[in-house]
C-alpha cells in the first residue's frame, strides 16, 4: 500500500504501453520470463499507490506483421498473426501479476473466449474500477494498425490521463543514441515536431490521435528500476509528448 511518505500520483488512470521485444530479456527472441516477471513488479509498485493501469503489449518478440509482409506474406494474415502474438504476450503478462497478488483482465479485440474477454469498453472501465488491471490485445482488432494506434485508441476509450510509453531508452531523442554519442534528448517536444521531425515515438496514427485528444504521452525506460513510479511522482528521467 502507499506509504505516508509516497509522492502522491499526478495521474488516476494511465495507459502503459509496451513493445513485445521488451519482454524478451538478453535473449533474441521469444519470452524472457524473469522480464516479464520484473515489469510485473514494477506494474504492481504503481497499482499499490492506487493508480488504475490499462496495458497494451507489443508481439514482436514472436512475429512482426510487416515483416511478414515484407518477406511475402499477404499484409492481411501478417496482420493477424501479428495480433496473435500480442495475446500470448498479454497471458504471460497476467500470469505474472496474478502470481504476485495483481488481479487482472486480457481483453482481446478478436473473440477468443477461452483465454481472454471481448473488448466491451464499458466491462472493461468496471474492472479498471474495480481496481483489476486491463490489459488490451490483439491490437485494435483490425489489420494495418499498429499495437502504438490500439495503445492510443484504448486510452482514450478509457478516459486514461497520459500514455506511459516504455522504452530501452529514457526518453526521445533527434537521432538513436545507442549509435550516436552525440544524440540529444529532449525534455519536452510538442506532437507536431514528433510528427514534423518523424521522432521514433509512436507511429503517425497514434501520434495524431493522442494531439486531437490532448493526451500526453510520457515516454521513459522500462530498464529503469522504479523509473515508472518515480515518473508519476514526478521524478526521474524521461520526455514529454504534449501539446
Amino acid at each position: 500500500m502507499t506509504s505516508p511518505d509516497s509522492p502522491k500520483p499526478r495521474f488516476s488512470r494511465v495507459m502503459l504501453k509496451i513493445s513485445g521485444e521488451a519482454l524478451m530479456g538478453d535473449t533474441s527472441y521469444g519470452l524472457h520470463p524473469p522480464t516479464v516477471e520484473r515489469i510485473a513488479r514494477e506494474v504492481k509498485v504503481v497499482h499499490d499507490l492506487g493508480v488504475e493501469i490499462c496495458m497494451v503489449i507489443g508481439g514482436g518478440n514472436i512475429f512482426r506483421g510487416l515483416q511478414g509482409s515484407a518477406q511475402g506474406m499477404e499484409r492481411t494474415t501478417a496482420d493477424y498473426m501479428g495480433m496473435l502474438a500480442t495475446v500470448m504476450n498479454a497471458l504471460a503478462m497476467q500470469s505474472a501479476l496474478e502470481k504476485i497478488g495483481v488481479f487482472c483482465r486480457v481483453i482481446s479485440a478478436i473473440r477468443m473466449d477461452e483465454v481472454a474477454e471481448p473488448y466491451i469498453r464499458r466491462r472493461a472501465v468496471r474492472h479498471l474500477e474495480k481496481k483489476r488491471v486491463c490489459i488490451f490485445a490483439a491490437g485494435t482488432g483490425n489489420p494495418y494498425f499498429t499495437t502504438d494506434t490500439a495503445a492510443t485508441l484504448r486510452a482514450n476509450e478509457m478516459a486514461c490521463e497520459a500514455i506511459f510509453k516504455g522504452t530501452k531508452v529514457d526518453g526521445v531523442y533527434d537521432k538513436d543514441p545507442i549509435k550516436h554519442a552525440d544524440a540529444k534528448r529532449y525534455d519536452s517536444v510538442t506532437y507536431d515536431e514528433v510528427l514534423a521531425q518523424h521522432l521514433n515515438v509512436m507511429d503517425a496514427s497514434a501520434i495524431a490521435l493522442a494531439r486531437d485528444n490532448n493526451l500526453p504521452i510520457i515516454v521513459f525506460s522500462l530498464d529503469e528500476p522504479g523509473g515508472f513510479k518515480g515518473i508519476l511522482g514526478g521524478e526521474g528521467t524521461y520526455t514529454s509528448v504534449h501539446g
